[in-house]
């Protein structure tokens, strides 16, 4: 119909150089909840995230993937799912955990009018007998085609020897960087400013890490026995891993009262000075996103 507005992604050649086709968003948990003391979940956080999202997802209609942290709500079941070491579908416990922290998201976005659907990463992939992966997301691309937002989150699936493990929400990007939109950005939001270089939050933050050199970077890591997911090494190990595939991943602080969130689909260079960051890319682009997650 003439005068339409549409809603699909724009086409590459319609971008500023340096600017994503497809981001991908992944606001963590330790923004959302304290699971390590309280054990409590923050609802007016993730609202006033919600808020800036959906500014985000208006702007940028069918270029936004959310991937939300599990928090304080699926942390213990993480823990119990490790420990059950005698039950080859354990983890199917996270399920329930990891949809309560989807539909939170989700409820919160469409009271802002964004048509937000939670899926499940869980009938996304098959790893199969032969070790290869197979990845069904063409639900993913039409929602957002249709410029829907999907919300993703940890999850488990089904392995080569037919029992299920964690997929953890660090690991979920994995899954998009084959939907074909364009260059892949995806941002990890934490309660941290990057990777720290020295000891405590006011050290400087490492500018930038080579995927294919973590061995420089794996001293700046502390060690947290008691996190389920692995705390940073086990998102810089994740992230590394989705750059070595071609995505540029960005480690960087979320701040739930910032006027917007529009910086992220902006260039790097172009990003405001009082933003510091960790850079996860390869220097020289890879040809394709060959691989699988």
């Amino acid at each position: 119909m003439t005068g339409a507005l549409s809603t699909a992604p724009e086409p590459s050649a319609a971008r500023t150089a340096g600017t994503p086709g497809l981001l991908v968003l992944k606001v963590g948990g330790s923004l959302l909840s304290d699971k390590r003391h309280t054990g409590q979940t923050d609802y007016t956080a993730i609202d006033d995230y919600a808020g800036l999202l959906a500014g985000l997802v208006a702007e940028f209609p069918g270029r936004v993937v959310l991937v939300t942290g599990g928090g304080a709500l699926c942390h213990p079941v993480g823990l119990r799912i490790k420990a059950a070491e005698n039950d080859p579908y354990a983890a199917v416990a996270l399920t329930e955990p990891a949809f309560l922290m989807r539909w939170a998201w989700t409820t919160r976005l469409r009271d802002r009018g964004v048509r937000a659907v939670p899926l499940q990463v869980t009938s996304m992939l098959n790893e199969l007998p032969d070790g290869t992966t197979a990845t069904e997301t063409s639900v993913v691309r039409r929602l957002l085609d249709e410029g829907a937002l999907p919300v993703l989150s940890s999850d488990c699936v089904i392995t080569a020897g037919g029992n299920l493990r964690i997929l953890s929400s660090d690991d979920v990007p994995a899954v998009l960087l084959g939907l074909d939109l364009g260059p892949v950005r995806v941002v990890a939001l934490t309660d941290v400013a990057g990777i720290h270089t020295g000891e405590g939050p006011g050290s400087p933050v490492l500018a930038r890490l080579d995927p294919d050199d973590m061995e420089s970077a794996r001293r700046l890591f502390w060690t947290d026995a008691w996190d389920a997911t692995g705390a940073m090494e086990g998102k810089v190990e994740a992230l590394a891993a989705h750059a070595r595939r071609g995505a540029e991943c960005v480690i960087t602080r979320g701040e739930r009262s910032a006027p917007s969130l529009r910086h992220l689909f902006a260039p790097l260079s172009a990003w405001p000075a009082d933003t510091p960051r960790t850079l996860i890319a390869r220097r020289s682009p890879v040809p394709s996103l060959e691989g699988t997650p």
